[in-house]
This record gives C-alpha cells, structure tokens and sequence, in this order.
C-alpha cells in the first residue's frame, strides 16, 4: 500500500488561486481500486466540462479494473489466473503495457519486483482470502514459491500481446503497479481532451503536469511512516513527473508479538525483515514510480539505494533507527529536494 500527503499543500492552492480565468481548475473525486481519486486539473482553452470529464475519468478506471484487478472474478487477469492451459492467452493492449513495465523492472532489481507473487501474498494473508492461518509452514512456503518466479514461469510477447503459463498453477498479481497504470490512464484522459496541467492522485500515488491554479509547480508531501498518526516527514515539488511511495506501516500484520511486512521476498517467500520503512520514487510516470518504490523497499535501504545511484533512480528512503526514523536520499532525488528550497 502507498500512501503521500498531498491534502496540506492542495488545500492551500485551492484557498488562494487568483482570479484568472485562463487558470480555473476542475476538480474531480471518486472511488476506485478499494481508495479514492482526487484530479485537479487546469481547464485552460479546453473545451470539455466537469461532467464530461468526470464521466470519461470514471470510464478509464472502470476499464483498468475490469483488466487487471484481482478483486473483480470476471476481469481479465482473474480469468488468466483460473486458467489451468499452458497456451498462448491474447492479452488486452493495457495489460500488456503494465506486463512489459513489470518485466523491465523485474530484470532491473534482479527479481525483487516479481508479480507471480500472489500465492504467497494469499499466504500471508495479505491477498483476497480471509481464512488464513496466522502463519503458514515451512511446507506451505516451499510449496508456494513452486509457483513463483516471472521470468521462469511466464513466457510474454508483445506483438501481438499475448502471455503464457509455463507452470499452470502460476498467477499475476499487479496491484504493486497497476494503481500507478491507472493514474497514468487518467493523466492520458485529461491530455486528450487539451488539458495539460493537472495533479492525478490514487490512494496517495500520482503523476503532475505543468504548474497548479496559481500557476506554481505541484507541490506534495512524502508521509512519515507513523501507523499511528500522519505527518509530513518531507515536502518537495514535483512537475511533469509520476511520484509513488510504497511502506510497510499501514498494511501489516502482528502474529504473538511479531510484525510481519506486507512485502513478500520472492526468494525466501517471507515477510521483508530489513528496517526501511517506506520508499518514494519519482520518475517519468507514475506506474514506473508505483513499481520501482514496491521493488526498493523489498531490496532494502542497503541494496535499494546502490540501484538507485547506479540507475539514476530519485529515491527517498525512510529508514528504522531504534524509535525514530532517519532519513537517505539518492542523488537524483535530491535534485527535487533543492527545487523545494528555492
């Protein structure tokens, strides 16, 4: 689960945007994928009104769930997950682009994105079921992971899209990436119809264009990792680009006094045991943002922050220290953390 703070500085634009008509903002809100949505967008010379552009957002988002939500028994990734065959299964064009991302990045982080994780995530007890025991076995663990692995257990083209089971008891689970498709596919919605300055948020993930109604850059808040409470623990500004932040302190579970994490390490099939609490990535979209700061906090603040230097990754770590947080942040990322000062 992600989550960013974005109401404080929001709040704040909308009370003070001046009276220029060229500026006048459309705001949009609904539900969808289990949170809710929040679209401010710029309407400048486009034509569209507020019901049309709501009905057209509401549209996408039906259309990205209908696709890929593990939730929905009819969507097409439920049905790929029923299926017992080991043919070639035609994918829908949206699937395949969230498939070709989530292939990319886990060949970047050497298989800690991996989205053939969804035995274990129902393990754990962190998935659809609701019958699961505290803590599985030894056995049911190994059992599992007979199942897991996306680049030995899917085969997946792109032209024409298409997936393949090469284990038949394989299934996908995208909801590390696919609330970041989402965002992107409304931000996609809003361009279409002429609207090039926008801030499109899902369950605190988002993407930016331009500046905001006072014709500043977007500015958003990172979320302190307090299960108790929220607070900003970092401010910075963001234009142009996808922004996600994924951690361990919402989504979580505590068996005789021990707290096992929402994220799953592919190889060992168990909770994460590391003490980063929470990644933010910035990057050109939000899905690759949704997706990379999923597999940086299952690397490890260690691992995770070595990529990010090398790949050129804008990565805010928050990390555990005893009964306070401390904070790292890679080179790139600290680009927008000096747009914040000026």
């Amino acid at each position: 689960m992600r989550f960013l703070i974005t109401a404080l500085a929001l709040i704040f634009v909308t009370a003070c945007v001046p009276n220029d008509q060229s500026r006048e903002e459309i705001i949009l809100h609904g539900k969808t994928m289990g949170t809710t949505y929040n679209v401010k967008a710029i309407k400048g010379s486009s034509s569209v009104t507020e019901q049309e552009l709501q009905q057209q957002v509401d549209e996408a988002l039906v259309g990205v769930n209908k696709a890929m939500s593990n939730w929905d028994k009819e969507s097409e990734i439920s049905r790929f997950n029923r299926s017992t065959s080991t043919e070639w299964t035609p994918i829908s064009r949206d699937f395949s682009i969230v498939m070709q991302e989530s292939l990319r990045i886990h060949n970047l982080t050497n298989g800690y994105f991996d989205v053939t994780l969804a035995p274990l995530i129902e393990l754990w007890g962190f998935g659809t079921k609701q019958d699961t025991p505290p803590q599985p076995s030894p056995l049911e663990i190994r059992n599992a992971l007979d199942s897991v692995g996306m680049s030995t257990m899917l085969e997946f083209e792109t032209d024409p899209p298409a997936l393949r089971k090469v284990n038949t008891d394989t299934t996908v689970n995208l909801s590390a990436i696919a609330k970041g498709f989402g965002i992107d596919k409304v931000a996609s919605v809003l361009a279409d119809n002429g609207i090039d300055e926008y801030l499109v948020e899902i369950g605190g993930d988002l993407v930016t264009s331009g500046n905001n109604a006072k014709d500043e850059p977007w500015v958003v808040g990172i979320e302190k990792p307090d299960s108790g409470a929220r607070t900003v623990q970092h401010v910075v500004r963001v234009s142009g680009k996808g922004m996600a932040t994924s951690g361990d302190y919402r989504i979580y579970k505590e068996v005789d006094g021990v707290r096992f994490s929402h994220i799953i390490d592919a190889a060992s099939g168990r909770p994460v045991t590391h003490k980063l609490a929470s990644v933010t990535v910035i990057a050109d979209n939000a899905m690759r943002s949704d997706g990379l700061a999923t597999a940086l906090l299952a690397m490890g603040d260690k691992r995770g922050m070595a990529l990010a230097e090398r790949e050129g990754i804008a990565a805010f770590f928050i990390v555990r220290e005893g009964d306070h947080f401390i904070t790292r942040s890679s080179s790139a990322f600290r680009k927008f953390e000096q747009s914040t000062e000026k």
